[in-house]
């Protein structure tokens, strides 16, 4: 009778848990930022966790799941926030349950339902400064292009403009990664933010921009970055 008593204890023990005390949270949360490979998504779901768990634990012994969530949502909506920043929240929720049911802290069943919470659609007109076809070329030719800085900064411009690429993406670019593929020039095994490699096609104007600054540099390593070293400085220091 004992042993019978003592197992349906530790069965009761094991069961996964519908509300989350802070360290099931915390340890939740820690086990979200250790697979994110990105630092500026380590720090984008690190606030929008923490933003989550303060209004989790400020309402009365809530159970996580797909109810609180949407109530959650309609909070964020309440506060005026963006839908595309809302929808950045709710993706850090929805990995926050997924790791708390991964861990054995969350029913598989609540986890599935938070997963299925959507997010705000986004209506209308983009919110913001974005820039014309010919702010874009004013842009790319404010640097001087006769100078070694100048050259420099009209080939990361005309990367980050022409190839829509990240500037972490940009600082980590390498000689190796711009082949021609198919008569036509593109950046390969990109590795870019959630870890997601993807293959970038090259204008013809940024290649010929490009040229100009890689005729500059030593080829002899093809694995060295393209705007790293040889004096160069960092490409989030950029000056005119």
């Amino acid at each position: 009778m004992r042993k019978t008593t003592t197992n349906k204890k530790k069965s009761k023990k094991s069961r996964p848990k519908t509300k989350l005390g802070i360290p099931d949270l915390e340890h939740s949360k820690a086990a979200v930022l250790r697979s994110l490979g990105s630092p500026d998504s380590v720090r984008g779901y690190q606030h929008a966790i923490d933003e989550f768990v303060a209004w989790y634990c400020s309402e009365p012994r809530l159970a996580f799941n797909k109810t609180v969530v949407l109530r959650y949502r309609f909070h964020l909506e309440e506060r005026g926030l963006a839908p595309g920043t809302i929808n950045v929240r709710m993706a850090a929720v929805r990995r926050l349950a997924y790791e708390a049911a991964d861990c054995g802290l969350l029913s598989p069943e609540l986890a599935a339902g938070i997963h299925r919470v959507k997010g705000v659609r986004k209506l209308g007109s983009r919110l913001g400064n974005w820039l014309t076809v010919g702010e874009a070329a004013v842009l790319w030719q404010i640097p001087d292009g006769q100078t070694l800085t100048g050259k420099r900064n009209r080939a990361i411009l005309a990367i980050l403009l022409g190839c829509g690429l990240r500037r972490r993406e940009l600082a980590e670019l390498t000689l190796e990664s711009l082949q021609r593929r198919e008569e036509r020039w593109a950046i390969v095994d990109l590795i870019g933010k959630g870890r997601h490699i993807r293959t970038v096609p090259v204008p013809n104007w940024v290649k010929v921009t490009l040229d100009t600054w890689l005729s500059l540099l030593f080829r002899q390593i093809k694995t060295c970055r393209m705007f790293a070293g040889h004096g160069v400085a960092e490409t989030s220091r950029i000056r005119f």
